[in-house]
C-alpha cells in the first residue's frame, strides 16, 4: 500500500523560509511526477509546484514563482519544497501528490 507523508510545516515569520518534505513508502517515487498543492480555509485546493520524474522539468504557479523551489531525491524517495520569502497568504495546509496518492498534509502558518 503506497503512502505519502509530508513534514516540515510550522510557524514562520513573514519573510522567513521553510522546507517541506514529502516521503513516499510502498512504491518507488522515481517513476512518477510529483506535485505540491495547498488549501486555505474557505478556498479550493490549488497547485503550487510540480516536478517530473527525472527532475528535468518543473512548473510553478504564479504565487510560487521566484520564491519556491521543488526538488527531488529519488534515492531517498523524497520530494522537497523549499519556500523562501514567505507571505501571510502562504498560510495553508500543504499536500504532496503522486498519481492518485495524497498525503495527510502539513500546516504552514504565518506567525507575524
Amino acid at each position: 500500500q503506497g503512502r505519502l507523508v509530508e513534514s516540515g510545516g510550522g510557524l514562520v515569520q513573514f519573510g522567513g523560509s521553510l522546507t517541506l518534505s514529502c516521503v513516499a513508502s510502498g512504491f518507488a517515487l522515481d517513476s512518477w511526477a510529483v506535485g505540491w498543492f495547498r488549501r486555505t480555509p474557505g478556498k479550493q485546493r490549488e497547485g503550487v509546484a510540480c516536478i517530473d520524474k527525472n527532475e528535468t522539468k518543473t512548473h510553478y504557479e504564479e504565487s510560487a514563482k521566484g520564491r519556491f523551489t521543488i526538488t527531488r531525491d529519488n534515492a531517498k524517495n523524497t520530494v522537497l519544497l523549499q519556500m523562501n520569502s514567505l507571505k501571510p497568504e502562504d498560510t495553508a495546509i500543504y499536500y504532496c501528490s503522486v498519481s492518485t496518492y495524497w498525503g495527510q498534509g502539513t500546516q504552514v502558518t504565518d506567525s507575524t
